[in-house]
């Protein structure tokens, strides 16, 4: 079935390749007989007006030969006078006339009197006795012959007319020979503009097939044809062409003889002059390849519709077989998809099951987070114990002192120094509840509220909780507000995190002989960055990877648990913040914490 399907195909192109490559030689000859036709016709009308304007000044030159002035010259060239006035006379009829020039030779080929005899490039006492015009004129006849000037360097047309002794003598006999030639050259490149409207090249040839006139300037003055020795000869002797090399067009580059090859041709004037038009190619091969296309598009449309046929025809028979095929899917499709809906309904009973035990290990997990972070605050209560208690005794001694003081005061009635007394003694008990607010406030569990947290505050609240270790250890503690940073957490947490960096900077100076902690706040790239830096001996390479593992610690003894600062990457992570560690260039460790901000920062 495939292989008969295939040899249908294969001889269906075939077929059209075969109507469409007659089709195309059909229009192509079709279109080039056409073209051969419009051209002929258009040659007409180019050559008929060529002819009326030579016709025009045909017989101009012998017109001229009647002027009084022109005898008088050829009999006496030395008369300056009637010189003057013939040349005189030649200008204005040049003018009137639009002719190019107006001049006379006498009997030698010399010039005796020109309508240009005041201009730079003059005619007069030049010898053209070897132009061609010349030479039929002075046997008698009428010259004529195109050619560039040999002075003027401006082609033209040249027609020549003998010029007798006596106006009314007849033509020349041998006992009555020309004494003189007048010479008209008229203009033919206005034809050149006209011609160049037409899109098809047109070209006027002289008898040996040089091309001198033409809408394709680059074809000027180039032959159609190998030009013979004996051509080549002849051009040089009359300089017809002011001795430019002549070469075939088809020597030309291919983007300069476009439109080059077959033409229709039509004589002009008695010189053997054709007037060629070269129809169109690039027309022609249009003309046939739309002509191809319209017989590709019939083709076309008749295999589309062998086509559509034949599937039709197929869809019939697979219809039919098709409709016995889905009977039997269905009842195939129904069992599978009972069976599906049991394993669907069996896995969300199993995800179900999954998800609430996921629920509830997550619970666990945020309980025991939160049960792990108060743990570490205990803790770190534990160790701040001594200092609290130093902290509280300072003030109950005064307390007690001050209250001893004003009992005698008052027993001497001296009740000034008691009301100062009084003072110290509200002053120390502020102190006291201050201390008392900030350990109660760290202490106490976190309910995880989210709040607006001002990071100054925070860092203040944190160096008072540890200012007794601080002033134990003989520590600095240096606080740089570049900036007054917002965030958005819980205020209890990043205290507890800030304790936490706070008192791992002060075991890192311990033994250091500068104990100095800074603390700077700066904003960058739209966070609040945090920086605490000490003057201790740095991190090592073997503590660095394992620095927020839980329950890993470089502290001796029941100094630490491990989970400083496990715990406060947590709490930073839960806020989208990040917090890392590394040495500083100039010596010790430098905690960096990075939180996002909550509004725009203040000075």
């Amino acid at each position: 079935m495939q292989s008969r399907r295939n040899l249908l195909l294969t001889a269906f192109l075939a077929a059209s390749l075969l109507v469409c490559g007659a089709t195309y030689q059909l229009a192509l000859r079709r279109a080039l007989a056409d073209q051969q036709g419009q051209g002929a016709a258009q040659l007409q009308i180019v050559a008929l007006d060529l002819e009326s304007i030579l016709q025009k000044y045909e017989t101009l030159p012998f017109a001229l030969g009647f002027q009084a002035d022109v005898r008088q010259v050829l009999a006496d060239p030395g008369d300056a006078a009637a010189v003057d006035r013939l040349n005189r006379a030649f200008k204005i009829i040049q003018q009137q006339s639009r002719a190019v020039h107006i001049f006379m030779l006498d009997a030698g080929g010399m010039t005796l009197a020109s309508s240009n005899w005041d201009e730079e490039f003059s005619f007069v006492g030049r010898d053209f006795g070897f132009r061609p015009y010349f030479r039929e004129a002075i046997q008698g006849r009428a010259g004529r012959f195109y050619g560039i000037g040999n002075i003027s360097s401006e082609p033209g047309y040249f027609i020549a007319q003998p010029i007798y002794r006596r106006p009314d003598q007849a033509p020349s006999t041998p006992s009555a020979p020309p004494i003189g030639v007048v010479v008209v050259k008229v203009d033919l490149a206005e034809f050149e503009h006209t011609w160049r409207s037409s899109e098809a090249p047109i070209a006027l040839t002289d008898g040996g097939g040089v091309v001198f006139l033409s809408n394709r300037q680059q074809w000027k003055y180039h032959s159609l044809d190998q030009l013979s020795g004996t051509q080549q000869r002849e051009l040089e002797g009359t300089h017809q062409y002011a001795d430019l090399p002549i070469t075939p067009v088809a020597a030309l580059p291919a983007t300069l003889r476009e439109g080059f090859g077959p033409h229709v041709a039509r004589p002009v004037t008695q010189l053997g002059w054709q007037l060629r038009l070269f129809p169109s190619q690039a027309r022609m091969m249009r003309s046939a390849t739309l002509a191809t296309l319209a017989a590709a598009l019939c083709m076309l449309a008749l295999g589309i519709s062998l086509l559509a046929w034949y599937q039709h025809r197929s869809r019939m028979q697979e219809r039919r077989q098709s409709r016995a095929a889905l009977q039997r899917a269905a009842l195939e499709l129904d069992q599978k998809i009972a069976l599906r809906t049991q394993e669907l309904t069996a896995a969300n009973q199993a995800i179900a099951a999954r998800f609430e035990k996921l629920q509830q290990t997550e619970s666990l997990l945020r309980t025991t987070q939160n049960e792990l972070v108060q743990a570490g605050k205990l803790a770190m209560l534990g160790q701040m114990a001594a200092g609290v208690t130093h902290e509280l005794n300072q003030p109950l001694a005064a307390i007690r002192a001050f209250a001893d003081n004003s009992v005698k005061f008052l027993a001497r009635g001296q009740t000034e120094q008691v009301a100062e007394n009084l003072e110290h003694i509200s002053s120390a008990s502020a102190n006291m509840g201050k201390i008392i607010g900030q350990l109660k406030g760290f202490a106490r569990k976190s309910g995880g509220q989210v709040a607006q947290v001002e990071l100054p505050h925070a860092i203040e609240a944190a160096v008072l909780l540890l200012a007794r270790d601080i002033e134990q250890q003989g520590a600095t503690v240096t606080r740089e507000v570049r900036h007054c940073a917002h965030i958005l957490g819980d205020a209890v947490r990043i205290e507890q995190v800030l304790v936490n960096l706070l008192r791992n900077a002060l075991d890192a100076v311990e033994e250091a002989p500068v104990k100095q902690v800074r603390v700077l706040l700066d904003i960058e790239h739209g966070q609040a960055v945090l920086r605490i830096r000490d003057s201790g001996g740095g991190i090592s390479d073997e503590v660095a990877p394992h620095l927020f593992e839980p329950f890993f610690t470089t502290k001796a003894g029941s100094r630490g648990l491990g989970l400083g600062l496990a715990i406060s990457s947590s709490i930073v992570q839960a806020m989208n913040g990040q917090l890392s560690a590394h040495n500083h260039e100039q010596g010790g460790a430098e905690f960096v914490l990075r939180l996002p901000l909550l509004q725009a920062p203040g000075p």
